[in-house]
């Protein structure tokens, strides 16, 4: 079985993303609505279960070829900003004086080099006593104003074209792709009594500089943490940061999850009650992700859970030893065509087109034929019917095949379940209301839970599955890189360690992986306290 969870190069590695701007005058649109009809240039969102009370303005570029990248970025941060309370986007040049006041913090993410900010956006920031996180381009207009460097200590500098490779922040190296090439904004500090170096670029040759410093109420993170991220990547440091700049007050908490995935018909109920026994007896919680019909168009096989009795028995069975059955689809897989390997359930994307290239990569196209909300709804009820009629109760929680699906399949799944556990797939278009973009799709995984700007609750995945064999230009992945994974995670005060595995793979690797994440200081929890906050 291929497992093509996240493409590198569409999911892990979207360079792709910006922020974003509110003005209280502007009309704002429900995150929980993914229509697409009339634009509108801000919204605002709800906060994940547990959340805190934050309130938060985000601010994001739109001008240039690439102003697009605003709202990328925008998403992104809205996505982070849910864990904390409710936010509202929208355009940075759609500011206007006293804005900020409705809000308790303000983030701004410039991607456009040199967009023309407003005078009034940054007469308030200088102004205020609520916490500004700045993050990357045009911190130079703001220091260009009267008085910036004698308040905060530092002035604005040029940009740092090295290498960097590494971010040490907490005393952990954590890591930066070497295909980003974009440089870090390196700050001359002035008066170092006033400013404090948060995190650390690591040059080739050792030597360091401030990554993201703070002054007083003012954040600033010298690059765009949004490009290039992998499992261990220098995000992390932006999302622990959030705690900070969103007023949290969590307590330092490390909980992990492991969900077993791609549990068909076609599964061996023996290793399925072996993993069950070995999590039993290790007191780990655990989801199982089913999907209740087989198909291989190409070998004439088509039956669903309610032919294969002993696969069904050993649901309930792994049900009653903690396990908790979640939605993986219908068939997990697409009509009769490759998409992209085979068309057999397991191997192949449901609710999105792909193909793989000359350069064995997986290549999204875009939502598959005939999709739409009804489509969609009408696979996830009839993929909950057969749970029900096999016995094993209607699931709560649904995860799409391969993190793939478009916003019309994400409106189904938010009306029909409102959580998710997984990463999600994003759009341009889906925070603006413009069109969708589908060539411009990017992935982004979460350390805690979140409230998508789908509207749905969203129970982490952030360290990946064990992968003995490399494909599609994904690396073997061991328990060791998982776990190893999951102690970079640590810096994230109150975060996760979230990781899936197949049940083929026996247990084996399974025992390592759990062994080293709770050697590492996490404790597993089921994913329904993450949904309790």
């Amino acid at each position: 079985m291929r497992t093509a969870k996240i493409s590198r190069r569409t999911l892990l590695a979207a360079g792709v993303s910006a922020a974003a701007v509110t003005a209280v005058a502007l009309t704002t649109v429900e995150a929980d609505a993914a229509s697409n009809t009339t634009p509108s240039t801000t919204k605002t969102g709800k906060a994940a279960p547990g959340g805190g009370t934050a309130k938060t303005l985000v601010l994001y570029d739109t001008t240039s070829e690439y102003g697009w990248l605003g709202e990328v970025y925008a998403t992104q941060t809205a996505n982070l900003a849910s864990h904390f309370g409710t936010w509202t986007a929208a355009p940075v040049a759609k500011y206007k004086a006293g804005d900020l006041k409705a809000y308790t913090a303000v983030i701004y993410v410039g991607s456009t080099y040199d967009e023309p900010l407003p005078d009034a956006f940054l007469t308030d920031v200088l102004a205020t006593t609520k916490p500004v996180l700045w993050i990357y381009d045009n911190i130079w207009q703001l220091a260009a104003s009267s008085g910036f460097a004698a308040k905060y200590g530092f002035t604005s500098g040029t940009f740092d074209l090295a290498d960097v490779a590494e971010v040490e922040y907490k005393g952990r190296r954590l890591t930066r792709s070497a295909d980003n090439k974009a440089g870090i904004m390196n700050l001359p500090i002035s008066d170092t009594a006033k400013v404090t170096t948060l995190a650390s670029a690591v040059r080739p040759d050792g030597t360091t500089f401030p990554w993201a410093v703070k002054s007083g109420n003012l954040t600033y993170i010298g690059e765009i943490p949004f490009s290039y991220v992998g499992h261990d990547d220098r995000y992390l440091i932006l999302a622990d940061l959030l705690f900070d700049v969103l007023g949290s007050k969590a307590a330092e908490r490390h909980r992990a999850l492991i969900r077993l995935e791609d549990v068909g018909p076609d599964a061996d109920p023996e290793q399925l009650r072996a993993i069950a026994d070995y999590l039993y007896a290790e007191k780990v919680p655990f989801s199982v992700a089913v999907y209740p019909r087989y198909r291989d168009p190409k070998g004439g096989e088509d039956y669903t859970l309610l032919k294969k009795p002993a696969v069904v028995s050993a649901l309930k069975y792994m049900k009653a030893k903690g396990g908790t059955l979640l939605m993986h689809g219908y068939t997990h897989q697409f009509n009769s065509v490759a998409n992209p390997y085979d068309g057999t359930s397991g191997n192949d994307f449901e609710f999105y087109s792909a193909h793989v290239d000359d350069k064995d990569y997986v290549i999204y196209d875009g939502p598959v034929p005939g999709d739409s909300v009804a489509w969609a709804t009408s696979r996830m009820v009839t993929s909950g019917a057969l749970f029900v009629a096999a016995g094993l109760g209607a699931p709560k929680i649904f995860e799409f095949p391969h993190y793939a699906a478009s916003p019309a399949d994400y409106q189904a799944a938010h009306n029909l379940f409102g959580k998710r556990y997984e990463r999600g797939l994003y759009f341009p278009g889906v925070l603006t209301g413009a069109k969708y973009d589908y060539k411009r799709q990017f992935g982004q995984f979460f350390p805690y839970t979140v409230r998508d700007v789908y509207g749905s609750v969203v129970i982490p995945e952030n360290i990946g599955n064990v992968e003995p064999e490399a494909f599609n230009n994904h690396p073997v992945r061991l328990p060791a890189d998982l776990v190893a994974s999951a102690k970079r995670n640590l810096v994230v005060r109150d975060g996760v360690a979230s990781c899936f595995y197949h049940p083929y793979l026996g247990t084996d690797h399974l025992k390592d992986l759990v062994s080293g994440i709770k050697g590492a200081g996490y404790t597993f929890v089921s994913a329904d306290t993450m949904l309790n906050g």
